[in-house]
């Protein structure tokens, strides 16, 4: 960044403090997206996107305040400052407490996403055949009703300085991809997504990521699979053993612990979307949320996460964490006003989707430690059970206690060996009971990032992008099927 930016900069963050702000910061942002969606062999869309803009949020008399705008320039940031201020001021009169950080040494970095294959300079025309080819190769399979695939590269420039010192630069990269397909007959209507489904599978990486999941090497057997489901046994109603694969325990992990540890639900700071938390603060370090096996953690720094960073939104570093350690519940996701309240620091998960929206406690990559086991030994040590795999609905409490969670597919297990494909895979449970039957995980060979492009909320609504790492895990005297 040039001297002449530095010092726009540093002129608004003067601007803040000679008003009468305590604190200031301010970020500015650059987000230049790619989204290209094919559907039946045709381009159904195909969108650029470029969004600049600046933030700027203080501390005046103990409240906060905020302000944003899209002219990037000396005199809106000075003015946007001065109103951030006054926002700021006219909100004291409304607060209990006075805001209190954690404290922040104060950083000079860069930091950018290491990607192999940039995805913008993969030409656009090499992307369109890609998509309609899978979509050609899905339409092919009798029974298919519908095709639909998709990338999306992401691009984003982020700038950030406080009143503290800090003063950090990122580049940050994502690429996505996904593709699904609809099957009709027998009345049936049935799904089958690769490679995650609601959205997509996306991570801080370059093209490669693509490459790495070979859409069209797999277009034809999901559609083989979606045509097979409508024929298939429905999913039985009983009290069974289940285990999920890596792809739907990322569901698992995101409702019942992902939202259940953001600290500001837990005081009731927030409650939009996700409503509040069983979590609470009398939990901390003396609740069994599972069995023994189970460590979850939370980590901004693991490679390819679609929750990766350098620095948060607050300037503070990427981390890891643990939020559940051998089954008890020992950690929040927290922001520096947040953890200030227990005499912590902040644990770097303070984001905001965009320059227009105030930085808010959002899940990282939120990530279920590998296990010892082998997939195999898994399945063959269980008499009788169901293999679930690839999320199709979620329905959860707003204290992410009381869940009920569908799949697209599953399959029987009897006597330790997979059998007959079941379609319509649904199970029930209460979260601690749930994770306290967690009976065997997955070892690190099986261990996978999943990418959660969707995640809302807040009012205005901000949308995250998080991530969630794991192996299958098996759970005992589950409530599968409609009981």
């Amino acid at each position: 960044m040039s001297d002449a930016s530095r010092n726009m900069l540093a002129r608004a963050l003067n601007a803040a403090q000679a008003r009468g702000a305590t604190y200031a910061d301010i970020r500015v942002i650059r987000r230049d997206t790619e989204t290209i969606v094919v559907k039946n062999g045709k381009v159904e869309s195909f969108r650029m996107t470029e969004d600049v803009g600046f933030g700027i949020q203080v501390i005046a008399q103990g409240a906060w305040g905020s302000a944003a705008s899209s002219i990037v320039d000396a005199r809106e940031m000075e003015k946007i400052a001065v109103q951030a201020v006054r926002i700021a001021k006219a909100s004291s009169s409304r607060r209990r407490d006075p805001v209190r950080l954690s404290p922040l040494k104060p950083v000079v970095a860069k930091y950018r996403t290491p990607i192999k294959k940039d995805p913008f300079l993969v030409p656009a025309n090499e992307k369109i055949s890609l998509l309609v080819k899978c979509t050609e190769d899905m339409k092919s399979v009798d029974g298919i009703v519908t095709a639909e695939a998709s990338v999306e590269c992401q691009r984003e420039t982020k700038i950030f300085a406080s009143t503290e010192g800090s003063f950090i630069e990122q580049e940050l990269y994502e690429t996505g991809c996904s593709m699904e397909c609809t099957s009709a007959g027998n009345d049936d209507l049935q799904r089958r997504s690769y490679p995650d489904s609601n959205a997509r599978q996306q991570g801080t990486e370059g093209w490669e990521l693509v490459e790495r999941y070979d859409l069209a090497g797999n277009a034809r057997r999901i559609a083989e699979e979606a045509v097979e489901l409508l024929t298939s046994k429905p999913c039985p109603s009983e009290v069974t053993t289940i285990i999920l694969d890596s792809q739907q325990m990322a569901l698992q992990i995101h409702e019942s612990c992902g939202h259940a540890v953001e600290l500001d639900r837990v005081l009731g700071m927030e409650a939009g979307f996700a409503g509040t938390s069983f979590l609470t603060t009398d939990k901390l370090g003396n609740f069994r949320y599972g069995s023994e096996i189970v460590n979850l953690t939370a980590d901004g720094t693991v490679v390819g996460g679609l929750g990766t960073f350098g620095y948060d939104d607050e300037g503070v570093p990427a981390q890891r964490s643990h939020l559940v350690r051998d089954g008890m519940f020992v950690g929040y996701l927290t922001s520096r006003e947040t953890a200030s309240l227990f005499g912590q620091q902040s644990n770097g998960t303070a984001r905001a989707d965009g320059w227009s929206r105030i930085p808010l406690i959002r899940m990282t990559n939120i990530n279920l430690e590998p296990g010892t086991w082998k997939l195999d030994d898994m399945i063959s040590s269980t008499d009788h059970g169901i293999l679930m795999s690839t999320n199709k609905s979620w329905s959860i409490d707003d204290r992410r206690l009381n869940f009920q969670f569908g799949t697209e597919v599953g399959w029987e297990i009897k006597n330790g060996k997979l059998g007959s494909l079941l379609k319509n895979c649904t199970y029930t449970g209460i979260t601690p009971d749930f994770w306290k039957s967690c009976d065997a995980i997955g070892n690190k060979d099986h261990w996978q990032m999943w990418g959660t492009a969707n995640c809302g909320k807040g009012q205005p609504e901000q949308v995250a992008h998080v991530g969630h790492g794991s192996s299958p895990a098996r759970f005992r005297n589950v409530r599968v099927g409609i009981l």
